[in-house]
């Protein structure tokens, strides 16, 4: 894969290797390639369970761009919800925008790393909202982390624009009270959180629903949850 790079907008600059690491990606899709992610809702009235929804990468991920517009909003208050479009304490003081965007880079590089085949792209992933809970809010009530960003697809060789500019809504639940301290304790972080779920939602948009009849029969058998093939 081509050297993927990070830009934090208005000069600050990041890069980093195009290629993930952890297990070498194979292309044989077996049950052990499969991986479970959650699509949220309810189940629909009056219709019979189908088993799980079965979605496969549509593309090769070559690289990304993670912009992060230093025209967003800070707020360090530690009120329960700042008015702002940054609010982060999951690391200690320190510029913001940095922080937030080596956040996403580590979950744009967890969900594309086994995207292997198909149409070879690339991303730009621009930050629109990045609004976690402050310690207040974590300690006592909790709340929803609010993620958001503008995502595009190019085409790898001509640029061309394949998907987007969509914003892509990656809210999630934020723990609170005894329940925060006991995650803590665990090693389950907020960054933990947040990284884990903007993998999942990045992962999912970047995949289509899968037809072969053999792959949808060992999902069905298998689980009751959305599945994602990674080759």
């Amino acid at each position: 894969m081509n050297a993927q790079k990070i830009f934090l907008a208005l000069g600050l600059a990041l890069g980093l290797s195009a290629c993930a690491s952890g297990e070498p990606a194979t292309r044989s899709v077996g049950v052990e390639n499969l991986t479970i992610a959650s699509q949220g809702g309810g189940p629909m009235p009056q219709v019979l369970p189908q088993g799980p929804k079965v979605l496969a990468a549509k593309y090769a991920v070559q690289g990304f761009q993670i912009i992060v517009p230093r025209t967003l909003k800070v707020s360090e208050a530690n009120t329960f919800k700042p008015r702002a479009d940054i609010v982060w304490h999951g690391d200690l003081p320190g510029d913001r925008y940095a922080q937030i965007g080596a956040i996403l880079t580590a979950a744009a590089t967890d969900a594309t790393a086994g995207m292997t085949e198909g149409r070879p792209v690339t991303l730009e992933l621009t930050l629109v909202k990045f609004h976690a809970l402050t310690e207040k809010t974590r300690y006592t009530i909790g709340g929803t982390h609010e993620l958001r960003f503008d995502m595009v697809v190019r085409d790898a060789t001509t640029g061309e624009i394949l998907d987007g500019p969509r914003l892509i809504v990656a809210d999630t639940h934020g723990a609170g009270g005894a329940q925060a301290i006991a995650e803590e304790a665990a090693g389950r972080t907020q960054k933990v959180v947040v990284t884990e779920r903007l993998a999942e939602v990045l992962r999912r948009e970047l995949s289509g629903p899968v037809s072969d009849p053999t792959l949808v029969a060992r999902a069905q058998a298998q689980a009751l949850e959305p599945l994602i093939i990674t080759r």
